[in-house]
């Protein structure tokens, strides 16, 4: 198999702010596996809380190619065979090996997972950190259904009571490990009166104690609002490491290396009793369309990347307002918009 890369820059529509900072623009990196005429292709997100680059990434890919082989639906014995590395890079790759394998095939990747994509959970919407005021009107605006809120700015309180009284949405709110233990303890009941759907990374990645405290301690006090963890969970060996300490697992194919990372994340969830919020980091359609093949497996769905993108480079899977689509075409079914 021909490997090839291309770095890509995304320009995002507004400042993105959670709590392990802002920007403007990320930037990742296309990955595009050749063989036997076909092509298949995966994105990297170079997320730089998870220590990834995009010239690491590239990097990572430009020793990779006597490990692929000739044979793209030997995807396990592949994915095997890479050296240890950039997580996000492995990501692309497994992406791509999917969407070549199912090219070959001539199905889309859904129907070879067995999988029904008329069971595609609504998505959120997220609104980042910002005033109190900016957060409530932009939440109005957004006329979304359900919106995940990113807190750990300081006013979160304060942001959660003018967006409940801006909108009738659904609302989900993401620490991003932004509160310490205590923190959460005083913080969660007063944020639980508006109603939340779940609290997503409340504490510090790494603080299984912690959740499972600060889980009992809410429970002691009547508030049964569902606990999620995203930072603190990779692999499925993570997942099972938080059981009984959080309530449920936020996926991401960049986290878990890619498809098949993700889909062994996802099963050791539900043998454990765990919900599963299938998620992204901030991609284009092409990576966010890879994720959404996995979303009938899922609870909740926060697959909103390319909505907070200007330049998305790709046509995928289609939104009307918070409901998902996947295409019908073989593989992935993204493929590159044409230039302007």
């Amino acid at each position: 198999m021909k490997i090839t890369w291309e770095p890509i820059t995304l320009n995002l529509k507004t400042t993105f702010r959670i709590a392990h900072g802002a920007s403007d623009q990320r930037h990742n990196v296309l990955v595009r596996l050749e063989q036997g005429g076909a092509h298949g292709l995966g994105e990297a997100a170079a997320v730089p809380y998870y220590g990834e680059t995009q010239a690491g990434i590239i990097e990572y890919l430009r020793g990779i190619r006597e490990y692929l082989g000739e044979d793209p639906a030997l995807i396990e014995d592949i994915l095997e065979r890479l050296p240890p590395g950039s997580r996000a890079a492995r990501a692309g790759v497994d992406m791509a090996l999917h969407d070549l394998w199912a090219r070959q095939i001539g199905q889309p990747l859904y129907r070879l997972l067995g999988l029904n994509p008329a069971k595609l959970p609504q998505t959120s919407f997220t609104i980042p950190i910002q005033e109190p005021e900016a957060a409530a009107e932009r939440a109005r605006l957004s006329g979304y259904p359900i919106l995940k809120i990113k807190l750990g700015g300081g006013r979160d309180v304060e942001t959660i009571a003018l967006i409940r009284a801006a909108t009738t949405a659904r609302l989900r709110v993401d620490a991003n490990a932004g509160w310490g233990r205590e923190q959460a303890l005083e913080i969660i009941p007063r944020l639980a009166e508006y109603g939340l759907e779940l609290v997503e990374q409340p504490l510090a990645a790494g603080d299984i104690e912690g959740l499972r405290w600060l889980r009992l301690e809410l429970r002691a006090q009547g508030v049964d609002t569902p606990i999620f963890v995203d930072e603190s969970v990779l692999t499925a060996r993570d997942v099972a490491a938080h059981a009984g300490a959080a309530d449920g697992v936020v996926i991401k194919l960049m986290k878990s290396e890619g498809i098949r990372g993700a889909l062994r994340a996802i099963h050791t969830a539900r043998a454990l009793g765990m919900q599963v919020m299938l998620s992204c980091m901030v991609e284009t359609s092409l990576g966010v369309t890879a994720a959404a093949h996995l979303a009938p497996l899922c609870d909740y769905v926060d697959l909103d990347g390319p909505l907070l993108i200007r330049d998305d480079p790709f046509e995928g899977l289609r939104y009307q307002e918070a409901n998902i689509s996947l295409p019908e075409c073989p593989g992935l079914g993204v493929e590159r918009r044409a230039a302007l």
